[in-house]
């Protein structure tokens, strides 16, 4: 009994040192909100007011802007489907083109304003300007995201021989980023840059890849030709 008595003694020791324990620390936590409410207040409401402020930024700001951002886009957006690339790029006066929507919105009205810009530039030979606005293209679509980087590829090809390696890195991304007919293109462009560059062996394994991977595309009709000439050659 005396053994069993001892036992529950330390037992409720123990709590009572737990419970203690426990009144210390709520009372310590207590104190330190009582020293520092001032501060802890203003922590609080600073952040309530920052918290407003980027909702009331967002929906009465950003939201409206990017709206009328993509209802100025529209007239750009009508002219580049009809290949009217000045137009699309500059405006007529009445109507904004791309050039002076990212001016004055940025890209709020989308990523796409960068490829669509870029292309005018590259269409007008403009290929500097091209290859700025390409660049900056950065949206999420998997196949605007493979024409921006053939776009670019083209403009490279136009800045010159000095920038065709830099052509092809970018045909070859364009090729990465989708898995269709259209991928036989940039291959193609590839291809036929490193013939012109005088690599024959890496023109025929792009040519021969459009052959077994895409026979069925444009390109894939006439690839045979490409290759027998290469091969005739060797």
């Amino acid at each position: 009994m005396a053994k069993k008595q001892n036992v529950r003694e330390q037992l409720e020791q123990e709590e009572q040192l737990r419970t203690e324990q426990v009144e210390e620390r709520v009372n310590k936590i207590d104190q330190f909100f009582k020293e520092n409410s001032k501060p802890i207040w203003i922590c609080t409401a600073a952040i309530v007011i920052i918290v407003l402020a980027v909702i009331c930024y967002i929906n009465f700001y950003l939201q409206p802007k990017k709206a009328e951002a993509r209802e100025q886009m529209f007239p750009a957006e009508a002219a580049f489907m009809e290949n009217n690339w000045e137009l699309a790029l500059k405006g007529d006066g009445n109507t904004l083109g791309f050039e002076q929507v990212l001016e004055d919105y940025g890209a709020k009205g989308g990523q796409s304003i960068y490829f669509y810009a870029g292309v005018c530039e590259l269409k007008l030979g403009n290929y500097e300007n091209a290859v700025n606005y390409l660049k900056k293209y950065n949206g999420k679509d998997d196949i605007l995201k493979a024409r921006a980087l053939g776009a670019l590829g083209d403009a490279y090809v136009g800045l010159g021989e000095n920038s065709y390696k830099t052509a092809i890195s970018c045909y070859d991304k364009a090729a990465a980023q989708v898995d269709n007919i259209f991928t036989a293109s940039y291959l193609m462009k590839a291809g036929e840059l490193y013939e012109e560059m005088g690599n024959a062996d890496n023109a025929l394994t792009y040519y021969k890849k459009i052959k077994d991977q895409y026979p069925q595309s444009i390109e894939g009709y006439d690839i045979d030709k490409y290759i027998t000439r290469i091969e005739a050659a060797q």
